[in-house]
């Protein structure tokens, strides 16, 4: 445990850009409206960090590694017990380390050093805190650059995505005063955080927004940052919780600044195959 203890203190800086490594997907490849829970969705009343799987399948290793640690759901950690159940943690080379959770017995892995990609490890059960879902918690841990990353960044692409949808995007101020920026016609100068309507199943992958034809803001879905403690979402500024998910309605795409005059502000939504959502919006500043 005290391996893990550190792991998690750090604190999560860096971006994943320069990142080369793949993982093998450890179940059977499934299309994304198939996930339980998408990395970064709104989870309880936390962001998710976990890629969660559906279907109760084996569980297989994503590639080759180290097995760094057993977790069982009946041993004591402050850390692991309510959330991840039965878990496998796997170092890898460059720094990676994937977690398998929410697992059936792992017993069978006692005295294991090394596992192959492709080998399996167990099958899913309802040890953590999946709601009563017998299905995989996955989770990918840059060491090296100290952050949560989505797994779905690593592992290969196919198949068709759930379209993302562009409805009732708002810009709030620091007043906490919101504009629906599809009827407003006049506004003041200023920063302002610009929300989207929360899906109920997924979450773009990337967020743009350009201000008077230029790049004001990229927004990204892919990494999560521990800062201060919390775990934020990184555009310009690295967002919490509180402000990327404000209620129960809105998520973040983005914080940008409006100068003063007419304005012409478009506001960009992506998937992770690359398929792009768009609107655009005018109106006055004063």
């Amino acid at each position: 445990m005290k391996i893990l203890k550190k792991i998690f203190a750090f604190a999560f800086l860096t971006t994943i850009s320069a990142l080369n490594f793949a993982f093998d997907w450890p179940q059977n490849e499934i299309m994304s409206d198939s996930f339980f829970s998408y990395f970064g969705q709104l989870r309880g009343c936390k962001i998710n960090p976990s890629l969660v799987f559906s279907d109760t399948e084996v569980v297989k290793a994503a590639d080759n590694g180290k097995v760094a640690i057993l977790i069982s759901e009946n041993a004591e950690s402050d850390i692991f017990e309510s959330t991840l159940g039965n878990a496998v943690v796997l170092n890898h080379d460059d720094g990676m380390m994937t977690v398998y959770a929410n697992l059936d017995d792992i017993n069978h892995l006692s005295g294991v050093s090394v596992v192959n990609a492709g080998n399996v490890l167990a099958g899913t059960a309802i040890s953590g805190w999946q709601e009563g879902n017998a299905c995989l918690e996955f989770q990918v841990v840059d060491m090296n650059n100290k952050s949560f990353i989505n797994p779905r960044v690593l592992m290969p692409r196919f198949g068709d995505e759930i379209e993302l949808v562009l409805r009732n995007v708002t810009a709030v101020n620091k007043a906490n005063i919101s504009y629906q920026l599809a009827t407003v016609k006049s506004l003041n100068s200023g920063t302002y955080l610009i929300y989207n309507d929360r899906q109920d199943v997924t979450i773009p992958y990337k967020c743009s927004i350009l201000v008077n034809g230029a790049v004001a803001e990229n927004l990204y879905y892919d990494a999560l940052y521990e800062i201060n403690g919390k775990l934020c979402v990184k555009g310009k500024n690295y967002h919490p919780i509180s402000v990327v998910y404000p209620d129960s309605k809105n998520i973040l795409v983005g914080e940008v600044t409006i100068p003063k005059g007419h304005n012409e502000v478009t506001v960009i939504i992506c998937d992770i195959l690359g398929k792009e959502y768009s609107a655009t919006y005018f109106f006055d500043a004063r």
